[in-house]
């Protein structure tokens, strides 16, 4: 897979809802209810963290979920895009970017979205071929303003902005030129997962996609 094909491909999923659910699941039975949940609410695009031990079993539980589009999030090695890929995720988003990781995502055909949070990074990224990123960490890296600056030298970048963004405040990124969606936590709160109030999860996650 070239960068320009991932590139296309992870465009064409920001464009589909305005919020990318990037979500932290810690127990499989949850899996399901949570995916059907979002998808009901118009989120149908969502990116299943690395960072607790079941992670892998999750995304092959979501995958199944009718209308959804699972992808793994924090992947930062080559094992870990290969084993999101044959654990059934189509997609793959990293918090920064490494040559051997894009490597890796290239020779075995998985998307990428890779991060980036200078210009540098992003102008590095862009001359490999990959002009749809992830702008990380969005907020502690200057947030909108930040974006809004480089929209004028790098116009052929699109982002998908992520860290500390909430519904208050995703707006602010959503109108910019250079901004597809964002990625957020908010509309899958530990609070709501331990109590399996899937309605809620739902109610959010529409709330979430009439954002723009």
């Amino acid at each position: 897979m070239t960068p320009q094909d991932a590139s296309s491909f992870t465009e064409s999923l920001c464009h589909r809802a305005p919020v990318i659910p990037v979500l932290v699941v810690d127990d499989i039975d949850t899996a399901i209810p949570l995916a059907e949940a979002l998808v009901e609410g118009g989120l149908p695009v969502l990116e299943v963290t690395l960072r607790t031990p079941v992670a892998m079993s999750v995304i092959r539980e979501m995958s199944q979920v009718a209308g959804g589009i699972v992808g793994a999030g924090t992947v930062l090695t080559p094992e870990d895009a290969e084993n999101a890929k044959a654990a059934g995720a189509q997609f793959a988003v990293s918090p920064g970017a490494t040559n051997r990781l894009l490597d890796a995502c290239e020779d075995i055909g998985l998307p990428l979205l890779p991060g980036a949070a200078t210009a540098s990074e992003a102008m590095a990224l862009l001359e490999r071929g990959y002009s749809t990123q992830k702008f990380f960490p969005a907020e502690a890296a200057g947030g909108a303003a930040m974006l809004k600056s480089l929209a004028a030298p790098l116009p052929q970048i699109l982002f998908c902005p992520t860290g500390g963004i909430s519904h208050a405040n995703a707006h602010d990124y959503l109108v910019l030129p250079n901004v597809a969606c964002v990625g957020g936590s908010w509309v899958a709160p530990k609070d709501l997962l331990r109590s399996g109030d899937w309605g809620r999860i739902a109610a959010l996650a529409k709330e979430a996609s009439r954002l723009h």
